[in-house]
């Protein structure tokens, strides 16, 4: 008969070693470490009890009934040391199988407390000195600057043009007096009346330097022409390495490096940063103070991976998510621990962001969201998280009435003549196509989506711009399409994975974090029409470039005709390859008189065109995991329903206490 310690040895090894596989490499949940530390106490405990118990057996025995029984005993306990290495069991014929299994038990554990503790205690960043560019514009630049030690100050930040070797043509541009704990040690600095279009170094006197290049001046050659890179989502160490440093993040490194050897045309401007720079809550959270969200951001600022491929080098613009504040984040701005989030995401991202929309709705120094126009395109970067309140209801709102205000205007807005592109950077997706917590994206709040929807389709059907959606979040790569229903559409035209006509969005990422290779996206109705879906890779990003290119539009007539256009090229990298290409096109206005025979639904803006396709998985694989992924779906709407049942049930309790 099969003893109770061996069950509880072989199911607590079974779990820690499943548990740790999972948590390490996979999905590093915060529910994780406490089952692998109980499983590691459940198995030794047992292992414990098994060892005394095999002791006690090979005692020597007189009578036969015990002779025989030993030699029962010495045939069930012939060394097997695979399958003690496999189990977890002990054997009492090989102590150095039982040792080693139980040595790689306890290695499992230490591994998880390493990646759990090593970057916290290591490395707090309060001595991180660093500088970084932000928002760059024709003639500005927004400078951060973090210098904790008090004998480099005064900081004097210097600055000239790159064509300019000569020393004595550096520029000054102003002097830091004055650093101290309230903002963290850092501040922001502009440098001011650069020439648009050019390449410049800075440099400050603690011996921080750097490059950037000013962004074109609207209505020149170059403006027509715009490359950024855009991404979400890195956790430093992931997945885990017990040799990697514990503050590495890969992604950047492989973002970097690749985009690097592109050609001098598609190399990015910036980096569109769309939320979850830390995981505050991810795989532990340690505290909800003020200092603990700082030192996050420091970590992060303090990864060799940013010198080692000159990622700070690209200026970064951001947007906020919730695992800067809490996972699903719907409590607003003033509820703990938001206040003490917003604190260094200020300090750190916003200060150096773009600046707010002309017609913001709101206070200045209450403003979370941000526009600005670089080249062709025009951009308005949504705040998802501060404004919102919880999703699925009547009133439900994700951008709360200001932002929507100032959205609006921004969409009803007629842009400059070389801006052909309205981009739109959420963190979270805009599609409901993902049924895995679709109530923590735009999918919770489906009637504001509308009132934005409709101000897109209305955008682009007047003021001959394209709209286009760009948002992370999902750990996944999704391309979706939301046809104009003013429109008139063939089934053809809304088929699944299909390209075609509507407004765009690229949900990317991560850039340095897990993945879930389980289906969760699918198209469940004709609003929301997928056109590509690739949830594998730990290191996701898009490459958005922009420029003027001739394009064949079909005529009713059959014939083809050419059509200087605006093309925006979406290109999705997973790792350092590009696994899908995606183009969408803007006719420009000076050829209307050659569009109006053309065939297209709306005239104006051709069908987005698949140019690479690699993501493609084997049938059965994706059959299987789009399964899971239901599965899951089920799983997760049953146990709310019991998790609403139980406390409706307390509730008619408590109701009937007070009564009788």
């Amino acid at each position: 008969m099969v003893s109770i310690p061996r069950i509880a040895a072989a199911t607590s090894s079974a779990i820690l070693r499943l548990a740790t596989f999972v948590f390490l490499r996979w999905v590093p949940g915060h529910h994780f470490p406490p089952i692998i530390f109980t499983s590691l106490a459940v198995y030794l405990t047992s292992l414990r009890s098994l060892l005394y118990q095999d002791t006690e057996s090979a005692a020597p025995r007189n009578d036969a009934k015990d002779a025989r029984g030993s030699g029962s005993m010495e045939r069930s306990s012939e060394a097997r040391p695979l399958k003690t290495l496999l189990t977890g069991l002990p054997c009492s014929r090989s102590s150095r199988a039982t040792r080693l299994t139980a040595l790689v038990n306890i290695v499992l554990a230490l591994l998880t407390l390493d990646f759990l503790l090593r970057g916290v205690v290591f490395h707090s960043g309060k001595n991180l000195t660093f500088s970084r560019i932000g928002y760059v514009s024709p003639t500005t630049v927004n400078l951060l600057v973090r210098e904790p030690d008090s004998t480099q100050l005064p900081l004097v930040v210097f600055y000239q043009e790159i064509m300019q070797d000569d020393p004595s043509k550096w520029v000054e541009e102003g002097i830091i007096y004055a650093l101290d704990d309230s903002t963290d040690y850092t501040t922001s600095v502009t440098i001011q009346g650069l020439k648009p279009s050019s390449s410049y170094r800075y440099s400050l006197s603690n011996n921080q330097t750097g490059t950037f290049v000013t962004a074109p001046l609207p209505g020149t050659e170059s403006a027509n022409r715009l490359a950024f890179v855009t991404s979400s989502c890195m956790k430093p160490n992931f997945p885990y390495n017990p040799l990697s440093h514990s503050l590495r993040i890969p992604g950047i490194e492989t973002m970097t490096e690749t985009v690097a050897k592109l050609p001098s045309l598609l190399r990015p401007a910036f980096m569109l940063f769309l939320g979850d720079f830390i995981y505050i809550d991810v795989p532990q959270r340690f505290g909800s103070s003020v200092s603990h969200y700082r030192s996050e951001y420091r970590r992060v600022y303090s990864s060799p991976s940013w010198s080692k491929s000159d990622a700070i080098g690209l200026p970064w613009v951001h947007t906020l998510d919730d695992h800067e504040i809490a996972n699903d984040w719907s409590k607003g701005n003033t509820t703990a621990p938001y206040p003490a989030a917003a604190d260094p995401y200020i300090h750190y991202h916003v200060s150096v962001n773009p600046p707010i929309p002309p017609l913001a709705f709101a206070k200045p120094e209450n403003t979370t969201y941000f526009s600005f126009i670089h080249g062709p395109a025009s951009f308005f970067m949504l705040d998802t998280r501060t404004y919102r309140s919880e999703p699925a209801q009547a009133d439900s709102t994700i951008l709360g009435s200001a932002q929507l205000q100032s959205l609006l205007a921004y969409l009803a807005r007629p842009e400059p003549a070389e801006v052909r592109w309205k981009i739109i950077a959420s963190s979270v997706p805009f599609t409901k196509n993902w049924h895995v917590g679709t109530t923590d994206t735009w999918g919770g709040f489906l009637h504001e989506r509308r009132i934005v929807f409709e101000a897109m389709w209305r955008a682009e059907r007047e003021l001959g711009v394209r709209v286009v959606l760009l948002s992370g979040d999902r750990h996944e790569f999704g391309a979706t399409r939301f046809p104009d229903p003013a429109l008139d559409y063939t089934g053809e035209d809304l088929l699944a994975h299909t390209a075609g006509e509507g407004l765009h969005e690229f949900s990317v990422g991560p850039l340095s974090m897990f993945y879930l290779p389980i289906r969760t996206y699918r198209q469940t109705d004709s609003e929301d029409v997928a056109v590509k879906y690739i949830p594998d890779g730990n290191v996701k990003y898009g490459l958005v470039d922009i420029s003027t290119q001739d394009e064949e539009i079909d005529t009713v007539s059959g014939t083809l005709v050419t059509v200087p256009s605006s093309v925006l090229t979406y290109s999705l990298y997973v790792e350092d390859q590009v696994v899908w290409k995606y183009k969408l096109s803007v006719p420009l206005p000076e050829y209307d008189s050659l569009m109006e025979a053309s065939s297209a639904k709306h005239p104006r803006l051709p069908p987005g065109k698949v140019l690479v396709d690699k993501g493609e998985a084997e049938w059965w694989l994706a059959a299987i995991k789009t399964m899971v992924g239901r599965f899951e779906e089920v799983a997760g709407r049953l146990g709310r329903r019991v998790l609403d049942e139980f406390y409706e049930l307390l509730d008619k309790t408590e109701r009937a206490e007070r009564l009788n």
